[in-house]
C-alpha cells in the first residue's frame, strides 16, 4: 500500500453486509465512509474526496445507477464499482454503460472486493502517473492529457479518464487499423463480452466528441477493429 492509504466511499443499505465490509477493508488498508442510502452517499461525495467508489445498486431514495450518473457529472474520473444481488445482463449493461470500472454480484467473498480494488487503483494511479501535462492537437481539436478535457474552439468536453486512455491509445495508433481485442486488452485489461459491448459504448462517445471535424473519424471494419482516422 501507498503511504497514503486510499479512501472508499462505500454505499450500501443492508447494515450488516455493509458493516462487515467496512471492517473487512479497513483491516486491508483503507479507509472507509460508509453512507446507508444513495442521498447520503451524494451528500458525502460532495464533502470529501475519494479515490474510488462501491456502490450497492438496489438502495432506499437513491439507487445506484442514479447515484453514479450524479457522481459522474460531479466528478468524472472518480473509479467505481457497482454491487448488486440481481443477475440480470440487462443491469450489468447499464452499469458498464454509465462507465463503472467492475461489477459485481452477490454473494460475493470479500478477498474478491479487495482483489478487484486494488487493480482498478492500481490503474488508476498509474495512468494518472504516466499521463504528462500536455496538450494534443488531433484536428481541430486540442486534447488536455492531464486535465482529461478534451476542447473544439471555446467548447471544453471534460473527460473521464477511461475516454482520455481510449483517446490516447486511439491518437497513439491513428490511421492505422486495430483489431477490437488490442484495444480491449489495452484499455479494458480484459476482452469479455461485457467489455466489447462497454467498448462500443466509449466509442459512440467519442465519435460525438469529434462530430465538429470532418476529417476526423472513427470507422468501423465489421469483425475486424476500428481506424481513427485523422486526414
Amino acid at each position: 500500500m501507498n503511504e497514503k492509504l486510499n479512501h472508499i466511499l462505500l454505499a450500501e443499505d443492508d447494515h450488516d453486509f455493509g458493516n462487515i465490509l467496512k471492517q473487512y477493508l479497513e483491516i486491508s488498508g483503507y479507509v472507509i465512509t460508509w453512507a446507508k442510502d444513495g442521498e447520503e452517499a451524494l451528500d458525502l461525495f460532495k464533502k470529501e474526496h475519494y479515490d474510488i467508489c462501491v456502490l450497492d445498486v438496489m438502495m432506499p431514495k437513491m439507487d445506484g445507477f442514479t447515484l453514479a450518473e450524479k457522481i459522474i457529472d460531479l466528478q468524472p474520473e472518480v473509479p467505481f464499482i457497482f454491487l448488486t444481488a440481481r443477475k440480470m445482463k440487462e443491469d450489468k449493461l447499464k452499469g458498464l454503460k454509465l462507465g463503472a470500472d467492475d461489477y459485481i454480484v452477490k454473494p460475493f467473498e470479500a478477498d474478491e472486493l479487495v482483489l478487484r480494488l486494488q487493480n482498478i487503483l492500481k490503474r488508476s494511479s498509474g495512468q494518472k502517473a504516466s499521463i504528462i501535462d500536455e496538450v494534443v492537437s488531433i484536428g481541430s481539436y486540442s486534447f488536455n492529457t492531464r486535465r482529461l478535457e478534451l476542447r473544439f474552439e471555446d467548447t471544453v468536453q471534460q473527460l473521464t479518464e477511461k475516454e482520455a486512455e481510449l483517446i490516447q491509445f486511439l491518437y497513439n495508433h491513428r490511421n492505422q487499423l486495430l483489431k477490437r481485442d488490442e484495444i480491449l486488452t489495452a484499455v479494458w485489461k480484459n476482452d469479455d463480452y461485457f467489455s466489447g459491448r462497454s467498448m462500443d459504448v466509449f466509442i459512440s462517445r467519442l465519435r460525438k466528441y469529434f462530430k465538429d471535424d470532418a476529417s476526423i473519424s472513427i470507422e468501423s471494419s465489421r469483425g475486424i477493429g476500428l481506424e481513427f482516422k485523422i486526414g
